[in-house]
């Protein structure tokens, strides 16, 4: 088993399904956001998918997972690198240890700039 993968717009949905599409791939998302940064959003992509629920990937200390608050509430943000996040949410029906454990679907919302002021969103 593995994490599925669900995308809160189409914009997100296009970007990823081309990011995941080797052979006919367009580089819409090199296009997008540059070269590095679409490798490190496929390589966070790669290890949450390798894991059988979302309390795994949580617990591994991959990207740094930390619950976000305010108008995030709900969501998390997984380190990419100093600067960008990749924001995703559990589709859970809660966020207790149990509900997360149980959680085998993440919803992607995009990649967010922490750097400067206010949030500056890449993708979507």
């Amino acid at each position: 088993m593995y994490i599925y993968f669900e995308y809160e717009d189409e914009k997100v949905l296009n970007l990823f399904d081309d990011l995941n599409d080797v052979l006919h791939s367009k580089g819409l998302l090199c296009k997008a956001i540059g070269f590095d940064l679409a490798r490190q959003i496929k390589k966070r992509y790669d290890q949450i998918r390798a894991f059988n629920s979302f309390y795994g990937f949580q617990q591994s200390g991959y990207g740094r997972v930390e619950s976000l608050s305010g108008n995030l509430k709900g969501y998390y943000s997984v380190r990419l690198s100093s600067n960008y996040r990749l924001i995703i949410k559990p589709k859970s029906v809660d966020l207790s240890a149990y509900s997360l454990k149980e959680c085998d679907t993440v919803i992607i919302k995009g990649v967010i700039d922490y750097h400067g002021r206010g949030n500056n969103w890449l993708i979507p």
